[in-house]
């Protein structure tokens, strides 16, 4: 079985509209044979559930694990790694199923090439590829491709808390920022099995900001800094939020178009 697992904390407004968008496309793609779930931390559970707005019935929502898993304890600092380690709590939301996680601004219309080979056992875990190789602490374990881990599906009985802490046990020390966590998502997936890499032409790195691609791709889009309140810099003369912001609303109504219209798994709309 397919279990999709998304995380949501206090994050910017058009955060939560994303997450909504990316369940319902899952959904649409994956249909009432998966699983699906959202893993709440920083907000009541009931909060999360309002500002995110109507999702498909069947979607659970859950508050995050307040206990750390022990080969994670002694590597998060207080701030959870810029807030991002929580996609890691929990570890292994599904070990029984195909499990893919999402970070909440990744929206798919269409069924990425890569998800579709892992499905059916052509490789053992996907990642998505980047616009540039963004691995932290990590980078010497991670080769030079650049990857990005705001998609990441991991096989049926894999023991992912084993493989993570043979990674942190040979390469001690803190997690403290975003390329941190992912540079050890990163890590542990390339040293346990085949990886397949959805391209940067099926999902974007999608934003307004060089080197990030500002259109869609043909299975979707992965809108890096939605969900940051503050990104603390000027783009144009302007906030760097505000035109953040503008990209995602001028790109919305398309969003919404090719999410209502996505086909389903195996279904020849989805395989063009």
């Amino acid at each position: 079985m397919l279990a999709l697992r998304w995380t949501i904390g206090d994050v910017r407004t058009r955060g939560f509209a994303a997450l909504q968008a990316s369940i319902t496309g899952a959904r649409r793609l994956f249909g009432a044979g998966a699983r699906y779930r959202v893993y709440v931390n920083s907000i009541d559970v009931d909060e999360a559930r309002r500002r995110t707005g109507d999702v498909p019935e069947e979607v659970e929502w859950l508050e995050a694990p307040r206990v750390v898993p022990e080969c994670l304890s002694r590597a998060l600092d207080p701030r959870m790694a810029e807030g991002v380690a929580w996609k890691l709590l929990p570890l292994h939301a599904f070990p029984d199923d195909h499990e893919l996680s999402l970070d909440n601004d990744v929206i798919l219309w269409d069924v990425p090439r890569a998800i579709r080979e892992w499905l059916d056992g052509k490789t053992d875990f996907v990642l998505a590829a980047d616009v540039r190789a963004s691995f932290g602490k990590f980078a010497p374990l991670c080769g030079e491709r650049p990857l990005n881990s705001g998609i990441r599906g991991v096989p049926p009985g894999f023991a992912l808390e084993k493989a993570f802490e043979e990674i942190l046990r040979a390469h001690s020390g803190l997690l403290v920022s975003e390329l941190d966590e992912q540079g050890l998502q990163c890590a542990v997936v390339l040293a346990s099995g085949k990886v397949g890499v959805i391209e940067l032409d099926e999902v974007t790195i999608c934003s307004p900001f060089p080197p990030h691609l500002e259109h869609l791709g043909n299975a979707g889009a992965h809108f890096v800094g939605l969900n940051t309140r503050v990104l603390g810099f000027q783009f144009n003369g302007r906030p760097a939020e505000d035109v953040r912001a503008a990209h995602w609303d001028a790109l919305s109504g398309e969003i919404n178009r090719r999410i209502r219209n996505g086909g389903t798994l195996g279904s020849p709309e989805s395989k063009r």
